[in-house]
């Protein structure tokens, strides 16, 4: 019990000489910008984050600051556009040995094609909406209540 005692002693001294701990010493480094909220976002037009889409697929999600969407679209093409062109080359040289299996070479390239189609379409699609629901309110939450769910949204002071 006394070693204890003098243990506690030892430590409490050697604090106190030790000068002030990091953990009170003051913070003096710029803290980071506060991220984007969706009020300070650049609105877009709905139908400009389609047509940026339609072009580039995930430009319109990025507009509205989805920008992992966007990079999820913008992946997706470049995969569908490599994989289209890995089964035109395999075809092309299944074509010089005289192979059987042109036919089924031909349905994975238009496999793939139709991939890169609806993904075009569906990022643009996608971005639309996302321009829409641009001023929605991110609060709103799903609660489960005593007469089953719930849906609250908390909206800002005037």
């Amino acid at each position: 019990m006394r070693s204890a005692v003098a243990a506690a002693a030892g430590l409490l001294a050697a604090s106190l000489h030790a000068g002030p701990l990091t953990a009170q010493a003051r913070d003096t480094s710029r803290a980071a910008p506060p991220p984007v909220s969706a009020a300070t976002q650049k609105h877009i037009k709905p139908v400009d984050a389609l047509w940026r889409s339609l072009l580039i697929p995930g430009w319109g999600q990025a507009a509205t600051g989805r920008n992992m969407a966007g990079a999820a679209f913008a992946v997706w093409e470049g995969v569908t556009i490599m994989m289209t062109a890995r089964a035109v080359q395999e075809k092309h040289y299944m074509e010089e040995t005289g192979s059987a299996n042109v036919a089924s070479k031909d349905q994975q390239i238009q496999d793939w094609v139709v991939l890169l189609i609806f993904n075009h379409l569906f990022a643009a699609a996608e971005a639309y909406v996302a321009a829409h629901l641009m001023d929605f309110p991110k609060e709103l939450q799903i609660r489960a209540g005593p007469g089953g769910a719930g849906i609250g949204v908390t909206l800002p002071a005037p």
